[in-house]
């Protein structure tokens, strides 16, 4: 593991009760960071696997506090507003600060588009694009109040650079996504805030395995839409691990990568090559 100084820094995790949250949360903890961890802890209608739990989150800020590190579990809806505003400032009332934001919470569902109805369309949206709009931007103003940098991570997705049949709303969110990095990215970079996204491929989480319990077979060929299984390493189809994101996000999160924004990572085992 590349070793990383977030000494000081305060991390600000969104869907941090289980799966890649919980990842990048232990993996900021490592690297010396203090972490906000937070999640809406209670399902969604159109989102047929469990979502984190009361119990789940406070064992991520049990995860990050082994480091050695404070955590703060906050339970927010990040497609709230209200909520949103009042995460960011008990965060900043308790620590004095957030440097780092990982827009990491995202939902998942299957439907063709001629068949998807207007309520999961709009949750999924609301969680996976809104979200990232409205952490992006109170997170951004704090950073831009504080006048001392920051630096915005998000979550995007293969599905952000090519369609998924049966995925339009997902695939429509994660495009947006991309877009709103490359826009946030010239906006904030007056205020020395590097603003940048990753493109994962299908990773071993709940949410994939959820899926995969919820829509099995139908699930596994979304996966592979596009192109077949999604990692040459592993003609199987294997998936990536959770771990192998959030090494981006630390990339991406440090001074080492201090020249890199409005920019998409893919970190899909080559899934978008072929």
């Amino acid at each position: 593991m590349v070793q990383y100084d977030f000494s000081g820094k305060v991390a600000f995790v969104t869907g941090a009760a289980h799966g890649q949250g919980r990842s990048h949360a232990q993996h900021y903890a490592k690297h010396g960071a203090d972490v906000v961890v937070t999640d809406i802890i209670e399902n969604m209608e159109t989102v047929p696997y469990d979502l984190g739990t009361e119990e789940e989150l406070a064992e991520t800020a049990n995860l990050v506090e082994q480091e050695g590190q404070e955590a703060l579990p906050i339970e927010a809806d990040v497609s709230k507003e209200d909520e949103v505003e009042a995460a960011v400032d008990q965060a900043v009332d308790h620590f004095g600060k957030i440097d780092i934001l990982a827009n990491n919470a995202g939902i998942e569902s299957i439907s063709e588009m001629t068949e998807m109805d207007e309520a999961m369309w709009d949750e999924l949206i609301d969680v996976n694009l809104k979200g990232v709009w409205l952490c992006s931007k109170h997170v951004g103003q704090h950073f831009i109040d504080r006048g001392d940098g920051g630096k915005i991570v998000s979550t995007s997705s293969t599905a952000g650079k090519a369609g998924v049949p049966g995925n339009g709303h997902y695939v429509a969110a994660k495009h947006g996504v991309i877009g709103l990095t490359k826009t946030l990215a010239l906006e904030l970079a007056e205020y020395d805030v590097n603003v940048n996204c990753i493109g994962p491929t299908a990773i071993n989480t709940q949410m994939v395995q959820g899926m995969i319990e919820s829509a099995g077979e139908e699930f596994m060929e979304e996966i592979g839409a596009m192109s077949g299984p999604t990692n040459i390493f592993d003609p199987e189809g294997g998936m990536i691990e959770e771990k192998d994101i959030s090494e981006a996000y630390m990339w991406l999160s440090s001074d080492a990568a201090r020249f890199v924004t409005g920019t998409y990572l893919p970190v899909d085992a080559g899934f978008l090559a072929k």
